[in-house]
């Protein structure tokens, strides 16, 4: 018991430290750090309850994916920090009013409930199957492809409709750039794919942009 309040505290103690620092730090690259690092002490919280689901999906999604691309986003755009600045501090007394309302809910909860470690560890019922206890990954991997495998594949059929879209609105075709088309060279016939021309002792052929391939003698 005491080892595992020991653990708690470090992750929640290392997990508010490091949301601190993404607000404070003047790096965005410190700050999306500090966000892989507060993702990562979350991910040890949940352990800790016995979700290692969530842990899991919390790492390889949120660190593995999202703080990433956040990451190269800041490296790869230009982005006005002054701008950013000027609008942190034009909201911070409304982040400072609704930050206040939550710490003061989380100070009755408290309060009027207590605050024990061990009220989490049997949180219900162990699931078993055949006499033995069923992880938490399991059960929901059976639940996702048995009852709920329907919605389950819309969700990802959604998603995917979602990325193809991002990807047409945000695509942009440059000018005065050679590109290969498929359908033309499959409809391409012997007449259109290939010129014959015949060049006279001394000349030479033009490229196809300065003349339909004309001929021309030197001299």
């Amino acid at each position: 018991m005491a080892l595992t309040a020991g653990f708690f505290y470090l992750f929640a103690a290392l997990a508010v430290a490091s949301a601190a620092m993404v607000i404070l730090a003047r790096n965005p690259v410190h700050a999306v750090l500090f966000l892989i690092l507060a993702f990562f002490n979350a991910a040890g919280l949940f352990i800790l309850l016995g979700a290692e689901f969530l842990a899991m999906i919390l790492v390889v999604v949120y660190v593995g994916a999202v703080a990433v691309l956040f990451l190269f986003v800041v490296m790869m755009l230009d982005v006005d920090f002054a701008e950013l600045k000027a609008g942190f501090i034009k909201n911070a007394p409304i982040g400072l009013i609704v930050g206040g309302i939550v710490m003061g809910e989380l100070i009755l909860l408290f309060v009027s409930g207590g605050f024990e470690l061990g009220l989490a560890q049997q949180p219900g019922a162990p699931i078993t199957e055949l006499g033995r206890e069923v992880s938490n990954t399991k059960q929901l991997g059976l639940l996702l492809y048995t009852r709920y495998v329907f919605f389950f594949q819309i969700a990802g059929l959604v998603l995917l409709v979602a990325m193809i879209g991002a990807i047409v609105l945000t695509l942009q075709h440059r000018k005065n750039v050679r590109r290969q088309s498929i359908a033309a060279q499959v409809a391409r016939t012997p007449a259109t794919g290939m010129a014959i021309v015949k060049v006279p002792p001394g000349g030479y052929v033009l490229p196809p942009t300065q003349s339909n391939t004309k001929t021309e003698t030197q001299g």
